[in-house]
């Protein structure tokens, strides 16, 4: 059974909707906990939580003993990569890169959108952020099964 720890982050919908859209292509805003680093997101009173799909990035964030603030490995504005070579020219700058295998379908366009980003800080409402990848399902488990409203950004 999944849950999400709330020592980061204030929780305020249902556990079920959380195992509904995690793990998977979703990042989902709420509002942070006063026990979160105050350098991550300094400037804002929330947070995004994605747990990934992915065996590799999931059996590394057990390992360690608290959240992993991680960054996509490609230029703001640029389609996600799905390989470490596909970043090959950001190398340099970094101090570490682990290859855990692709983290998509290579082929396909979708996978490229990164995560369906969405803010659920406000009780009852909804905000779309980014599109990405899983809008479509996203929207609809919102709305059709827990009656989440859109809000106008």
């Amino acid at each position: 059974r999944f849950l999400l720890p709330c020592r980061y982050c204030q929780v305020n919908v249902p556990d079920e909707l959380l195992r509904d859209l995690l793990p998977g292509p979703v990042t989902l805003v709420l509002k942070r906990s006063k026990e979160l680093n105050k350098d991550l997101n300094p400037f804002t009173s929330l947070v995004g939580v994605r747990i990934p799909n992915h065996p590799f990035i999931r059996e590394l964030a057990r390992a360690c003993s608290g959240p992993l603030a991680l960054t996509s490995a490609n230029v703001s504005c640029q389609a996600s990569t799905l390989t470490v070579s596909e970043f090959q020219d950001l190398w340099p700058q970094l101090s570490l890169i682990i290859d855990g295998g692709p983290i998509g379908d290579v082929q396909s366009p979708e996978c490229r959108l990164g995560s369906t980003v969405v803010d659920l800080s406000v009780l009852g409402k909804f905000t779309i952020i980014r599109p990405g990848c899983a809008l479509t399902p996203t929207v609809e488990i919102l709305r059709q099964k827990y009656g989440l409203i859109p809000e106008s950004s």
